[in-house]
């Protein structure tokens, strides 16, 4: 409920007491109704300011206990340190397209499969591992291609390779020599992949647990005025 529906109800309560209320008990009941309004007033005021502070406690709590930016201590959870998502991870990988393969680069001169890796979760903050088969502990494991989700990797067997799923069936790599970044068709199947890693949430994820947040906020927010308004229902009773 909202503070302009509780200030409403208020003089409301005020109106029906002033009619319920005749001759020398006017006055009274008037004093005790202002009161009520006032004691509820401050009750909501109140209320609003500790919905206010639980919500930002709660935020300070969450950043607190969040895995760390890095995700070299990442192994099996993602890292929301960074707050980045997948769909950052795949418009990062987006700048380098046309760079040149170069083995052992990390660089817009050049950069290898890994290095792109590496170089893409750098800028959002991320700290992975240089090489392929490390990189593949990394994040927590997907399932499936069915249920891969823009910004992950796609690690298949005999980890030599590393590919940045970027949605809609395709993903972005660096191949190999005398080829550049660029973003094909997915050509593996689940029966040639190692690994499937989610190394920073999804998008999807994000929006969820954004979500989530936002209506426990607002629902202590609302808790706690209805409590308020219930106190003034009661003082207004009592008058």
């Amino acid at each position: 409920m909202s503070l302009d529906a509780v200030l409403s109800r208020i003089s409301e309560i005020r109106s029906q007491i002033d009619t319920l209320q005749s001759g020398g008990t006017r006055t009274s009941s008037s004093s005790a109704a202002a009161a009520a309004s006032s004691s509820a007033f401050d009750a909501t005021m109140a209320a609003t300011a500790t919905a206010g502070s639980t919500a930002a406690g709660a935020s300070t709590a969450a950043a607190a206990t969040a895995p760390a930016t890095s995700v070299d201590a990442g192994k099996g959870t993602v890292a929301t340190g960074s707050g980045k998502t997948g769909d950052d991870v795949v418009a990062d990988a987006k700048k380098y397209l046309g760079v040149p393969y170069v083995f052992g680069g990390t660089t817009t001169a050049g950069m290898d499969c890994s290095g792109l890796v590496q170089t893409v979760f750098k800028d959002l903050g991320v700290t992975m591992p240089r090489v392929v088969p490390d990189q593949a502990k990394m994040g927590v494991a997907v399932p499936s291609l069915a249920q891969a989700q823009p910004g992950d990797l796609i690690i298949p067997k005999g980890e030599g390779h590393v590919v940045i799923y970027v949605g809609d069936g395709k993903v972005l790599h660096a191949p190999r020599p005398g080829k550049d970044v660029r973003i094909v068709d997915n050509w593996y199947k689940d029966s040639d992949i190692a690994t499937i890693r989610r190394i920073v949430p999804s998008a999807q994820e994000a929006a969820a647990t954004k979500a989530a947040s936002a209506s426990s906020a607002s629902g202590s927010g609302t808790d706690l005025q209805t409590a308020a308004l219930m106190s003034l229902l009661q003082s207004g009773s009592a008058a």
